[in-house]
């Protein structure tokens, strides 16, 4: 039996006496340098190992330790939406993000910085899906489209944007100013929100199954952590990545099959018999799995294949992810006048078409064609995420959005580690297979070569995603968001 509304999450807020733009200003603010500074150390993974002495391996755990973070918080914070108010954790998420800046900006040794990211993606793993549950509760069904494409621009345009003022910050300043530079916005943002974030639900305080947390933990922090290994080189041979991998997926089971006998589970799957959730949230994996794995691929063939320093290659890519961002509020509109069908459709269309045109590039391709195919790619994104989101949570009835919103951010988490490493491993691979047909190892343009090829065989590991997503897409239909919510 599904438990009252009232009872199990408290959300009888009116709408009316919401203040809409002051939270979304906050939320926006926030969630853009929370995703800016996410990319922008990235590219600073060079100034860190010449600064610290340190291996590329250790380096990686920047990245590593920051998803993992992720992985283990966002499972459980549909149970943290109803403990605490709205005020609390935003304050609360903002404080952790400011006080893990500080000490990147000052960290004398990797280790404090290692601290200082994880400390950081408290922050962040606390306000993303507050900021989506939040949304869904102060704007209407019919008006979310719009909305979820604001956040979208925040979501997609940091990113983009991180790489290349990053790569401007490191040619004239140390790595330290890309947290000073965002510590006074984070200020901005705690304080604005102090001033205007406003309660939009009642918390209820349901049970803790500590048995469900550990079982969330060791699942989501182990696939994540499996993929992440895989990626950063271990391979899926390594001990490491099979014995994480193997407790990550047993203990995803059984906290599954534990959630569904609870009264009052932790994260409650039911919503997955919403099939328009269901069907959006397959669409937002496979596309994460497509963004982050060529966020990874492209600059290591624009820095390899093509010899352009790291700035340049963050420039190339920029116009792609400001279109993206730009794009967003527009779909987020076309969506609340004609539905996701139209939208996801045609985008996942021109996602595939951009894949197949990546997986034709060589060591002579022109910086304007991959500009070209990254925008095109950006568009399609554009088209695809937003809409098929929305659309999957505005069918959920309301004591659901906690649940839902953390299955959406916990899933884009592992559908990116599982992605990223995918395709580092058939980078891999293809290198190797291309080196092993040639006669000269040493000649550098066969390296260039195979390098290049392994990026190609990537590619179409990418063409088949898309294509996976072109099937689902043709199900997708609009939710009547003028049906009681029940």
């Amino acid at each position: 039996m599904q438990m009252d509304a009232d009872m199990k999450v408290g959300m009888d807020t009116d709408r009316e006496e919401i203040k809409t733009a002051p939270v979304i200003i906050s939320f926006v603010v926030a969630g853009f340098i929370g995703l800016f500074s996410e990319t922008a150390l990235n590219m600073a993974l060079n100034n860190l190992i010449i600064s610290f002495g340190i291996h590329e391996t250790t380096a990686q755990w920047l990245t590593t330790g920051y998803l993992l973070t992720l992985g283990i918080l966002v499972p459980v914070s549909g149970l943290i939406l109803q403990w605490f108010t709205t005020r609390h954790l935003f304050i609360t998420a903002l404080i952790f993000s400011i006080i893990g800046t500080f000490i990147a900006a000052i960290a004398p040794s990797f280790s404090v910085l290692m601290v200082a990211r994880v400390v950081q993606a408290v922050g962040t793993g606390l306000l993303l899906p507050l900021m989506f549950n939040t949304i869904l509760m102060i704007v209407p069904p019919q008006n979310r489209g719009k909305m979820m494409g604001i956040i979208g621009l925040v979501i997609m345009f940091a990113p983009a944007v991180g790489p290349t003022l990053s790569g401007l910050i490191l040619k004239n300043l140390s790595w330290h100013w890309i947290f000073w530079i965002s510590l006074p916005v984070l200020v901005f943002a705690l304080v604005f929100g102090i001033y205007f974030m406003q309660d939009v639900t009642k918390p209820t305080k349901p049970k803790i199954d500590l048995v469900s947390i550990l079982l969330s933990t060791l699942g989501f922090g182990g696939v994540v952590f499996g993929f992440s290994s895989a990626g950063e080189g271990g391979g899926w041979g390594s001990p490491t990545v099979i014995i994480t991998l193997a407790v990550g997926l047993i203990s995803l089971i059984l906290f599954a099959l534990r959630q569904l006998k609870m009264k009052q589970p932790v994260l409650n799957l039911r919503a997955f018999q919403y099939p328009m959730f269901t069907l959006g949230l397959v669409m937002v994996v496979l596309c994460m799995m497509i963004i982050l794995s060529s966020m990874i691929l492209l600059p290591l063939y624009l820095q390899t294949s093509l010899a352009l320093s790291t700035f340049a290659a963050g420039l190339l890519l920029l116009p792609g992810g400001i279109i993206n961002g730009l794009l967003s509020p527009v779909m987020g509109s076309l969506f609340d006048r004609f539905g996701p069908k139209w939208l996801v459709i045609p985008g996942i269309i021109v996602v595939t078409a951009a894949m197949f045109g990546f997986s034709t590039i060589t060591v002579d391709t022109s910086s304007a064609f991959i500009i070209g195919l990254h925008i095109i790619t950006m568009v399609g994104v554009s088209m695809v995420m937003m809409p098929a989101q929305t659309n999957g949570l505005n069918q959920l009835p309301r004591e659901l959005y906690p649940d839902g919103t953390a299955i959406m951010n916990t899933l884009q988490q592992v559908a990116g580690a599982i992605g990223t490493a995918v395709a580092i491993s058939i980078l891999s691979s293809g290198v190797e297979s291309y080196m092993n047909s040639v006669d000269d190892l040493t000649n550098p343009m066969n390296q260039l070569l195979a390098f290049t090829a392994g990026v190609q065989k990537a590619f179409v590991f990418a063409i088949i995603i898309a294509a996976v997503g072109l099937v689902f897409s043709f199900f997708i239909k609009r939710v009547n968001v003028d049906q009681p919510e029940a």
